[in-house]
């Protein structure tokens, strides 16, 4: 018998073993456990995350010899039958090779029979989205009123395809990626099954490669054992898929948050020499500051960056330093190069540039800041006028110092007009008038006015 991939070897053969895909696979053995299934069902989602093995599961759990049940025995005839793909009620219809008005025609015809041994004839159709427009009007009129004994169950990666009229005819359920952790922990479950001496890292590894799908996880998993008569080292899978440890990421990224050049270079350097796919390394490097950044709005927010549990402390302490304005002045110039690297006949020199603009970037100060600083400025010239012993009238301390440094700098403005003191004409703005508490609004207009003069980016109105 020829090799039988890891990815059907261990295909789940009851609900509870599908990786990922709680909220359906809940829902569906609700519906069969109040005999509430629907007569023409719909999966949507990514590749490789379950679409066909769940429809597959439906099946059994609806022709078990056990009766319908959320958990088929998976040891009567027609459990067995459906595993192994030769179940005479059940037919798995590929949509992109049989997608005419005549086909559907004849499936028309069929479901007048009533199935051999069974309770239900079943048909799944995957990548139903490949149906032409007239199969699927074809398919109107059968999908919406079935016989009692027919059962629909639709796979797609493309919903937004299928016409509307079918789609409201249809239960819809919508499968999501598969999380890396996940992921991670199903391949080490398989890898203790086959006796495979792999660590967590490289697992994690595998599992970024998958981007959310379980069968190019055990896919990649199978080339990797292959590959190797050993334990599995990490080295060796970088080296097998072209792929940039993620140390190095963290290191170019230290070097960009620190303003490191020369190690930003040098790291870029060996990448390039190493033959690695800096367009995709450069993807990569994208997603890092996003998920920095992330990380930097608050703790809430880890659910949705998906690396492992070590690589999310380490990124905790990268961003302790750094402010939330600055990683997203970084992240924005890494949308604005994304496309010169995407077409650039050079990549390694318009990753340099794109990293040089990086580390020009300065980290600029926060707005609330700026703003408590001008409050803190405004209150110290707005001080209630204090009475003394001597009585009222007399001014504070304070103020009558306030009133001789406004007094010196009227001196050095007249000087600068006069042209006698050239030094002073390079001088800050300094207020021409007599500190008192009448006009202290207007020296305050005229201060906000020259300031906004010389420094048009603090010239944003007031909220």
């Amino acid at each position: 018998m020829s090799y039988l991939v890891l990815a059907r070897k261990y295909r789940p053969q009851t609900f509870e073993q599908v990786v990922g895909q709680t909220h359906i696979t809940q829902t569906l053995k609700n519906a069969i456990s109040s005999n509430r299934v629907a007569h023409a069902i719909l999966f949507c989602g990514p590749r490789g995350t379950g679409k066909t093995t769940i429809a597959r599961l439906l099946a059994k759990a609806m022709n078990c010899k056990e009766g319908q049940t959320p958990l088929p025995c998976n040891t009567c005839r027609s459990c067995k039958e459906i595993t192994a793909g030769s179940a005479a009620d059940v037919f798995e219809i590929d949509g992109a090779s049989n997608n005419s008005v005549d086909q559907i025609r004849e499936l028309r015809e069929n479901i007048k029979y009533m199935p051999q041994h069974n309770r239900y004839k079943i048909y799944i159709i995957d990548e139903v989205h490949m149906l032409s427009l007239a199969a699927f009007n074809a398919l109107l009129k059968t999908l919406e009123e079935p016989p009692a004994h027919i059962l629909f169950f639709f796979a797609t990666t493309e919903p937004h395809k299928i016409p509307i009229t079918i789609l409201s005819r249809c239960q819809r359920h919508d499968l999501k990626r598969i999380e890396l952790s996940s992921i991670s922990n199903h391949m080490k479950s398989i890898c203790e099954k086959e006796q495979i001496t792999i660590t967590d890292e490289t697992l994690g590894l595998i599992a970024r490669e998958a981007s959310g799908c379980m069968r190019d996880a055990l896919s990649l998993l199978d080339q990797i054992i292959s590959s190797t008569s050993g334990p599995i080292e990490l080295n060796h899978v970088l080296s097998l898929l072209d792929v940039v440890d993620r140390k190095v990421l963290f290191e170019i990224s230290n070097a960009i948050l620190q303003n490191n050049i020369p190690d930003f270079l040098d790291i870029l350097h060996q990448i390039y020499c190493h033959g690695h796919d800096l367009r995709k390394f450069y993807s990569e490097f994208l997603e890092h500051f996003r998920n920095l950044l992330i990380l930097k709005m608050g703790k809430g927010m880890s659910g949705i960056v998906n690396v492992p549990t070590h690589e999310l402390k380490e990124m905790q302490e990268m961003v302790k330093t750094v402010s939330e304005t600055f990683l997203s002045q970084l992240l924005e110039q890494l949308f604005k190069e994304e496309a010169a690297i995407k077409y650039s006949s050079q990549p390694w020199l318009a990753f340099e540039l794109a990293g040089i603009k990086m580390l020009q970037i300065k980290p600029s100060l926060p707005i609330d800041t700026l703003i408590q600083k001008l409050d803190t400025l405004r209150n110290e010239f707005s001080e209630p006028e204090k009475t003394t012993e001597n009585g009222p009238g007399h001014s504070n301390f304070h103020e009558d110092k306030a009133s001789d440094s406004f007094k010196h700098n009227s001196d050095a403005n007249d000087e600068i007009e006069n042209g006698q003191d050239k030094e002073a004409s390079e001088r800050p703005f300094e207020v021409s008038a007599e500190f008192t508490l009448d006009n202290q609004d207007d020296l305050w207009q005229s201060l906000q006015n020259e300031i906004c003069k010389t420094n048009p980016s603090l010239a944003a109105p007031q909220v």
